[in-house]
């Protein structure tokens, strides 16, 4: 983290799948010290913790672990807490969403809001792809979806890895819903060092740059050393040569586009 923040990076994202607040005040002491700020993500990997499950239990069980997000992601002084924190990863139905199904999310993350907004932490909703979740693949139907929950603290995240694959036009996909994103995940097609592949990179920063988007722009790239993470995200090898490689070569990345864009 030390070399992350000398690289030129303001901030660095931390995952929160396990552990107590305790854990994480004393790394976001760690973070003060280095001079990291900080966001949070996290997912549900569990059905027996699912959303827009038609069994009360089981949805309560799907709120309980968000608040317990919320509360280690305040206790780390973060203020935004992303990622597909609105069905279970990996778990398909065998069809689309149903309207049911989208009912009871509106239940669960205006639940989800309130906590959020008792701690000062923004929810940023982020669309899968197909292949990891049916609930919500399109930055149109998440977005739809931000308006009907109508909470000031349930927002919309973009990742262009995942729109890269989803959208027939990914800069109008964000375009379209500018005004529900709170934040970005800058992401390869092949989730790994940002630039080296096919992703419409200028488009994206000029979108970003003419939206009047001031907010976060995070590296997400994956590796294997998270062996659920790798296996729910079907990771099989290295993307990079090195981790050094992906923050390193990354940042110049998004500066250059960033200033290019202007």
């Amino acid at each position: 983290m030390r070399d992350i923040k000398a690289t030129g990076f303001d901030g660095v994202e931390i995952p929160i799948f396990s552990g107590a607040p305790d854990d994480y005040r004393r790394l976001g002491a760690l973070l003060d010290r280095i001079g990291l700020e900080r966001t949070a993500v996290s997912a549900m990997g569990d059905p027996q913790m699912n959303l827009i499950a038609p069994d009360a239990a089981t949805r309560k069980r799907g709120i309980d672990f968000v608040k317990w997000a919320i509360d280690c992601s305040d206790a780390l002084g973060a203020t935004m807490l992303s990622g597909p924190l609105h069905s279970t990863l990996g778990k398909f139905s065998g069809s689309g969403p149903s309207a049911a199904e989208l009912k009871r999310s509106v239940s669960s993350q205006r639940a989800i809001g309130d906590h959020a907004a008792k701690h000062g932490v923004t929810i940023g909703l982020e669309a899968l792809n197909r292949f990891e979740c049916y609930l919500f693949n399109t930055m149109d139907d998440l977005g739809a979806h931000i308006d009907a929950v109508g909470h000031p603290n349930i927002r919309a995240m973009y990742d262009t890895f995942h729109s890269n694959i989803e959208e027939a036009d990914p800069i109008g996909a964000f375009t379209r819903n500018s005004d529900r994103i709170v934040h970005v995940h800058i992401s390869e097609n092949d989730r790994g060092v940002p630039g080296r592949g096919n992703i419409p990179w200028a488009e994206t920063f000029k979108a970003l740059r003419a939206s009047g988007y001031d907010g976060w722009l995070t590296i997400e790239a994956f590796g294997r050393a998270l062996k659920e993470l790798a296996a729910a995200t079907k990771v099989w090898r290295d993307f990079s040569e090195t981790p050094e490689a992906v923050y390193r070569e990354g940042y110049r990345h998004i500066r250059n586009g960033w200033r290019a864009a202007a």
